[in-house]
């Protein structure tokens, strides 16, 4: 063990662990995307397929990585190589590392829109919100959103900046339980508006009529969105883990965490749509149109409109927070890792932007980069708009990029690296330093070798296919 590695941060013990990986789980493709899919693909079959999936190709995505980075103590690039030098293992370890790279910025953009809508709910702008036509006028102006991207961007920063358990631990104990706190008292509110029982029972009660194939492969790809899986996040927390912390414990806390936000967020938005379409789930529309411009009419049209607003974006920007401090840390981490940077060391000021913060090499390196690919997202539909990519805006580009092909790639790359030359009865070894057996070793072994790396080539192909065209998701 190198030097670096003796003077590693660490989480204080599972508490510290469970709640950042559960706060990189807990983002904006919980509280957009998931609810989304549910009503597409037919409510409560796609929650209890996403369910089994969980506990199965989640839970078993989440040990390895998990492990992996503890019994390492590096980012995913010195993890991947410790292994070996062949250069799969390199090129393994380097996409789970750029991933997070590419995320962040664009993740910020969306983050800042969400601190826009805050504000204006704040303000009493609710009617303005939920007008025609604002939505797509805000993304179009290059200063507004470039403003509001630096803030969110500021604010990531600053809490990497303070570190892991002054920072990252720190921040998701406040962070978290807020959030779910929220998150009940919107879903309580949601369940109780007039017609809103026909959207719970849709959601909530699995009926096999709705089954189809690609309820199973919406499913699948949900779960790297939801878990944090092949972000690089993970085995960096990982290398973060005391060896005394259970990993399965700590594994099966954030699945549960995971999913319980997940059915909370469905709870929260599905209903509530519901009763506003007249039971309509078309209404559900994808990403951006379902939280910039559906649920400001619908909560305009709902009593408290302006105080369940206000709620509701305050949770969402608590949730994308917590996602991109840990990609971000990610991303920094490979950094210190690959450069030889310590977090301590100032530099020159770089970017007028981090100059409120003073600079730590690796950090400040990760603010440029966030603040370079995060403007041509931002005025990707402003100034920008002329310019694609396969027909795709800068934003919509760098999302199917990472999500829909490096990511799949990277979960192969770890399938192989554990049961190719790990192998698993050192992955074993390593989980039992918690615990005194490793209780759902069977369901890993069947998983990892076997079937994880089958769901991330379906994955990888029907998301592929579905972009150009070739077949409807």
């Amino acid at each position: 063990m190198n030097k670096h590695n003796k003077s590693r941060s660490s989480f204080s013990g599972k508490i510290g662990y469970v709640l950042a990986a559960a706060g990189a789980s807990v983002g904006l493709g919980n509280i957009w995307r998931f609810p989304y899919l549910a009503a597409k693909y037919g409510g409560g079959i796609f929650l209890l397929i996403y369910i089994l999936l969980a506990l199965t190709f989640g839970y078993s995505m989440i040990v390895a990585e998990s492990a992996i980075g503890r019994m390492t103590r590096k980012s995913p690039v010195g993890a991947f190589q410790s292994f070996g030098k062949s250069k799969w293992l390199s090129a393994g370890g380097w996409i789970n590392a750029i991933i997070p790279i590419l995320i962040v910025p664009y993740y910020s953009v969306i983050g800042g829109w969400v601190i826009k809508y805050l504000i204006e709910y704040v303000k009493g702008n609710s009617t303005l919100l939920a007008e025609d036509g604002y939505f797509s006028g805000f993304i179009s102006n290059g200063v507004s959103t470039e403003l509001c991207f630096a803030v969110f961007c500021l604010i990531t920063v600053a809490i990497i900046y303070a570190g892991v358990r002054n920072g990252i631990e720190r921040v998701s104990k406040v962070m978290m339980p807020i959030l779910i706190v929220l998150s009940v008292i919107i879903a309580v509110y949601s369940v109780t508006r007039p017609g809103a029982l026909a959207g719970v029972k849709y959601f909530l009660v699995p009926n096999l009529k709705n089954f189809s194939w690609m309820s199973v492969v919406a499913a699948m790809g949900q779960m790297f969105y939801s878990l944090s899986i092949a972000m690089g996040i993970l085995i960096t927390f990982g290398s973060y883990m005391k060896k005394d912390t259970s990993i399965e414990d700590s594994t099966r806390n954030v699945e549960i965490f995971d999913t319980a936000i997940a059915i909370m967020a469905g709870l929260m938005i599905i209903p509530a749509v519901f009763a506003f379409s007249g039971g309509d789930p078309d209404t559900l529309q994808a990403g951006p149109s379902l939280m910039f411009i559906t649920i400001p009419k619908v909560f305009a049209n709902m009593g408290f409109g302006t105080v369940i607003g206000i709620l509701f974006f305050l949770l969402v920007l608590f949730a994308a927070l917590t996602s991109s401090i840990a990609l971000t840390e990610s991303a920094v981490s490979t950094f210190e890792d690959e450069l030889g940077w310590s977090r301590q060391k100032a530099t020159g000021c770089i970017g007028v932007i981090m100059v409120a913060l003073g600079s730590k090499k690796s950090t400040v390196l990760i603010g440029v980069i966030m603040i370079a690919l995060g403007t041509l997202s931002c005025l990707g539909y402003g100034p920008l708009s002329s310019v694609t990519i396969l027909g795709m805006q800068f934003l919509d580009f760098f999302d199917f990029l990472t999500n829909s092909v490096m990511m799949p790639i990277a979960a192969i790359a770890t399938c192989l690296l554990v049961s190719r030359v790990i192998g698993v009865a050192k992955i074993e070894e390593e989980i039992i330093h918690g615990e005194s057996r490793f209780r759902r070793k069977k369901i890993f072994l069947v998983m990892i070798q076997y079937l994880c790396p089958v769901f991330a080539l379906i994955i990888l192909f029907s998301s592929v296919a579905n972009a150009f065209g070739w077949i409807t998701m």
